[in-house]
């Protein structure tokens, strides 16, 4: 099952016809990289030197071309030209190179497909190393000294130069943080201090927002609405909706006491 965004699978013929062929992966410096993706296709880009002598182990050189040499930038520091190529074997793996020819224009009346081949199986690992001379020890020093070089430099300025600086952050955005900062170092005070605060602010009005007992008691707002859940309750219906007032057991509202009449002087004490 596939979805309908995914490519859907195509299975393409493998030419093998080269697999028994072996061939060497080599390890080349980064500055023979370079050189070789700007040499044009039509030139010899090095040559192999393999030298064996009886006993001993087999000698690689590389010999980079007059062609190759000579493409450096003004100002640039040569390459050498010889180095040499130290051989390790391929053992516990499996390894090949591969290639992948896409048609060049689907123009055709039967288009031609994809093609896939095996150009091989690795045999050998190289990994070519310079030989320290002069010219190895001039191109080092000189890639030492660009990476010492600092980033940034100051330069002197003979006029002013009018440039706006982008605001990293709006103030109202630094408002709301440093707010918050301060809010959420409110020193916690003792439950029976709020509670006290709190009665006395319910024995002037009935009703509150959280909000305004914040500002009474300056209490952080989670601590606040924990002790009011227990001495309060909240309003989700009109007239006094989203509002805290105290639990019937908590209210403790004055009450005014009915004055009695006071006795006539004149009237008689017979009863």
């Amino acid at each position: 099952m596939t979805t309908p965004n995914a490519h859907p699978h195509i299975d393409r013929e493998l030419d093998l016809s080269n697999s028994g062929r072996g061939v060497w992966l080599v390890k080349v410096p980064k500055y023979i990289a370079n050189k070789w993706e700007k040499a044009p296709g039509n030139i010899d880009v090095g040559k192999l030197k393999i030298s064996r002598a009886p006993g001993q182990k087999t000698q690689v050189q590389l010999y980079l071309s007059e062609g190759v040499l000579c493409l450096k930038e003004p100002g640039e520091q040569n390459i050498p030209k010889v180095h040499r190529l130290d051989v390790y074997n391929v053992t516990h793996q499996s390894l090949g190179v591969f290639s992948h020819v896409v048609p060049a224009t689907t123009d055709a009346v039967v288009p031609e497909s994809e093609k896939l081949y095996m150009e091989g199986r690795i045999v050998q690992k190289l990994e070519c190393r310079p030989y320290a001379d002069n010219t190895y020890y001039k191109l080092k020093s000189e890639s030492i000294r660009k990476a010492s070089m600092p980033q940034r430099q100051v330069q002197q300025l003979d006029r002013i130069v009018q440039n706006f600086k982008p605001v990293s952050d709006h103030k109202h955005n630094i408002d709301f943080l440093e707010k918050k900062k301060a809010e959420g170092k409110k020193a916690r005070d003792d439950k029976d201090v709020v509670l006290n605060m709190l009665f006395a602010a319910f024995e002037k009005h009935q009703y509150y927002n959280i909000k305004d007992l914040q500002k009474i008691t300056k209490q952080p707002i989670v601590y606040l609405k924990d002790i009011l859940k227990e001495v309060c309750n909240y309003n989700l219906k009109n007239p006094h909706k989203n509002m805290w007032e105290l639990k019937p057991e908590y209210r403790h509202y004055k009450q005014e006491v009915p004055v009695e009449p006071k006795p006539d002087k004149n009237s008689s004490d017979s009863d």
